[in-house]
C-alpha cells in the first residue's frame, strides 16, 4: 500500500468514526472529499436515526442488545456487589434507558446518574422518565458528543464514579481512538474509579452480516437516513432510490463495515459542491470491531485499565467487562 493510500484511509476511518472537527455541513463536505468517501458515523443519530436504532435493537437478528440485557438481568446482583462504594455513574452515549434500568435495579446504592447523549430529545425524554420511576436518583443530562472531553457537573465530582458504555459501541472506534476514549473514560472515573463496558466477540461471518443487513431492512433504512438527514438540512439532492445499504465483513480487521452503495454513474449537490459518484462507489458509514476476551483485556491494559471481572451471555455473543483504573 503505498503512503497517500494509507494515509487518505486512514482520514476516512478518522471521518467515519467522528474525530473529524466540525459540524455536519463540513464533516459531510470533507467526508466526500476523500478518495474512500465517507460521512461520520455519529451523525447516525438525528430524532428519527434514534428512533431506527432502538427499532434495530428489537430485531431476531440484532443480537448484541439482547445478550446485554441477558447479562444485566442475571448478573446484575454481581455487578453490583464488585462496585459497592460507587455514587455516582456517568453513562457515554446514553440512548434508549433499556439497559441502564437494568443496572439501576441492582446497582441501588447510587445516587446519582449523568447520561451523555448527543441527541437533546431523546436524552430529555429518557432522563425525565427515569427521574420519575427512580425517585431517589438525581439524574442530571449532560448533551454533548462524548468523544470529546466532557465537562462534569458540579454534583458529580468528588463522588466515587463508576462509567457505563454499553452496546459495543467501542468498536464503532478505531483501535487507537478506542485507546484514546478508553484513558479519557479514566480522568472521568478518577483514580480507582470503574468502568462497566459491552464488547460485541468475534464470531462466525455470517451471524455477524445479517445483525447488521437484517431481512426487514430496518438497518438499511437506517443507514439511509444519512441521506435523507443531508437532504433535509443541507439542502442536498441525494437521490435515495440511487443508494443502496451494504454491510460486510472484513476479516483482516475484525469489523463489519456499513456503506451506502450508488447503483449507478451520478452527480450529488451539496450547495456549490458537487460530488461525482461511479456504479459500486459506495461512501463508508460505520465500522464495528470486534474483540476476544484476550483482544479486549490487552487494549484495557494498554489503556492503564485492570480486568476485574467479565461476562458473557447463554451463546458466548457478547461480553460485558468490569474495569478499574490504574491510575
Amino acid at each position: 500500500m503505498s503512503v497517500a493510500l494509507a494515509k487518505a484511509r486512514s482520514t476516512a476511518f478518522e471521518a467515519i468514526n467522528g474525530t473529524e472537527e466540525g459540524g455536519f455541513l463540513d464533516a459531510v463536505l470533507n467526508g466526500l472529499s476523500l478518495p474512500q468517501k465517507a460521512i461520520p458515523s455519529r451523525f447516525f443519530y438525528d430524532k428519527r436515526g434514534s428512533e431506527l436504532f432502538e427499532d434495530i435493537t428489537r430485531l431476531k437478528a440484532y443480537y448484541p442488545t439482547r445478550s446485554e440485557l441477558e447479562i444485566f438481568d442475571i448478573r446484575g446482583e454481581e455487578i453490583a456487589a464488585l462496585v459497592p462504594d460507587a455514587e455516582a455513574m456517568v453513562e457515554f452515549g446514553s440512548g434508549s434507558s433499556r439497559k441502564i434500568r437494568a443496572i439501576l435495579k441492582a446497582l441501588t446504592h447510587l445516587r446519582l446518574y449523568a447520561p451523555i447523549d448527543i441527541s437533546p430529545e431523546m436524552l430529555a425524554a429518557e432522563a425525565k422518565a427515569l427521574s420519575a420511576d427512580f425517585p431517589d436518583l438525581k439524574v442530571v443530562p449532560i448533551h454533548a458528543d462524548f468523544m470529546s472531553p466532557v465537562q462534569l457537573p458540579a454534583e458529580i465530582r468528588g463522588t466515587k464514579r463508576l462509567a457505563f458504555f454499553p452496546g459495543s459501541t467501542i468498536g464503532n472506534l478505531e483501535p487507537h481512538e478506542a485507546f484514546q476514549f478508553l484513558q479519557r473514560v479514566r480522568d472521568v472515573v478518577g483514580s480507582s474509579g470503574h468502568l462497566l463496558i459491552g464488547v460485541d466477540r468475534k464470531k462466525d461471518e455470517a451471524t455477524l452480516v445479517r445483525a447488521y443487513d437484517d431481512p426487514e431492512g430496518v438497518t438499511g433504512a437506517f443507514n439511509l437516513n444519512l441521506l435523507v438527514r443531508a437532504n433535509r438540512e443541507l439542502g442536498a439532492d441525494f437521490d435515495l432510490e440511487r443508494f443502496a445499504h451494504e454491510a460486510r465483513y472484513n476479516a483482516d480487521h475484525g469489523r463489519i463495515e456499513m456503506h451506502l452503495k450508488s447503483l449507478a454513474d451520478q452527480r450529488v449537490t451539496i450547495g456549490d459542491r458537487h460530488f461525482d459518484f461511479r456504479a459500486d462507489e459506495t461512501i463508508h458509514t460505520e465500522n464495528s470491531y470486534k474483540y476476544t476476551p484476550d483482544e479486549f483485556h490487552l487494549l484495557a491494559r494498554a489503556a492503564r485499565f485492570e480486568p476485574v471481572r467479565s461476562w458473557t451471555d447463554s451463546a458466548s455473543r457478547f461480553g460485558v467487562y468490569l474495569l478499574q483504573n490504574q491510575g
